[in-house]
């Protein structure tokens, strides 16, 4: 079994000592910098903190809706500072390895999007072309023409070849067919991410996870995930900043990706908050493998 994590919340000796051990700290957003639109008290306060003592702070986030753009948006509007290029989002994360990693030849390297818009907005950023999305031609029930389209190849764009899941507002049977027909044809499987739930409202939603079981269940494939704990996404952010992993910190409230992106990346540290998915019960059960080696019941308890 895991050593069980260490528990600073009122512990400002261990705050403090926590605090200067690291460089840089990676920070997911729901759960812990807010949940929804609602800002967590502290929080605010704590970054300006970690900042003050000369903490580089990343934001590293699952939700592949927003752009990193749209994202520094939302950080500015609840009075966070960021830079565009401390923004990682599973949405560029999946950009840049369709562009960059994967390389399909042309013509037959288009993509078919379930998804929202901040997936659009980071493919054109790398010049990659898409079908699907937020197109409004998708956002309709199935009529029986297009069971006969599909069928036939007619309805289907023959340069589709790649298939990106992410967290879809309007997933509808129309798109998950289409999506499954592509895959059917050989198109590569890849997904933003594969949380099961996305919080909000400090309560919980269908995560991007949830929309790609539909496709693996027909399929029998899993997509490939480029959000956490992919660590594709932390050599990306490794190679943006050239830190030393051993000083670095993740911080989060998933065990299944924050945590495990941390200790899968063999970050010097994690720390879990208790605001958002996972709980303390989870890592205290016998034979628990993905276990923080830090905790803390919210976020703003590091300002002391």
């Amino acid at each position: 079994m895991a050593p069980q994590p260490k528990y600073l919340s009122g512990d400002q000796s261990a705050i403090d000592e926590f605090i200067n051990k690291f460089d840089i700290f990676l920070f997911d957003c729901d759960g812990v910098l807010w949940s929804g639109d609602h800002l967590f008290p502290g929080t605010v306060e704590t970054l300006e903190l970690l900042r003050s003592k000369g903490k580089k702070i990343v934001f590293v986030t699952n939700n592949s809706t927003k752009s990193r753009a749209d994202y520094q948006k939302k950080l500015s509007s609840m009075g966070i500072p960021s830079e565009i290029d401390e923004i990682f989002a599973s949405a560029y994360s999946s950009a840049i390895y369709i562009s960059r990693i994967m390389k399909l030849p042309a013509p037959k390297n288009k993509v078919y999007v379930i998804g929202e818009a901040g997936i659009e907005t980071e493919l054109r950023s790398e010049g990659v072309e898409f079908v699907g999305g937020t197109d409004p031609a998708f956002r309709r029930d199935i009529t029986p023409e297009d069971y006969t389209k599909m069928a036939d190849g007619s309805m289907l764009d023959e340069n589709v070849g790649i298939v990106l899941a992410g967290l879809d507002f309007h997933i509808n049977y129309l798109k998950l067919s289409i999506g499954y027909q592509y895959l059917a044809r050989g198109a590569k499987f890849l997904a933003t991410n594969t949380d099961s739930t996305l919080p909000s409202n400090h309560t919980f939603f269908p995560g991007a996870g949830s929309i790609s079981i539909p496709l693996i269940n027909m399929t029998g494939q899993h997509p490939i995930a480029l959000g956490k704990p992919s660590q594709a996404m932390m050599d990306s952010i490794e190679g943006k900043f050239q830190f030393d992993r051993k000083t670095a910190c993740m911080i989060g409230d998933r065990l299944d990706t924050d945590i495990r992106f941390g200790l899968e990346g063999k970050l010097g540290g994690t720390l879990a908050v208790l605001t958002g998915v996972s709980k303390k019960a989870e890592w205290e059960v016998e034979g628990a493998n993905v276990v923080p080696a830090y905790y803390v019941d919210k976020l703003s308890d590091l300002k002391g």
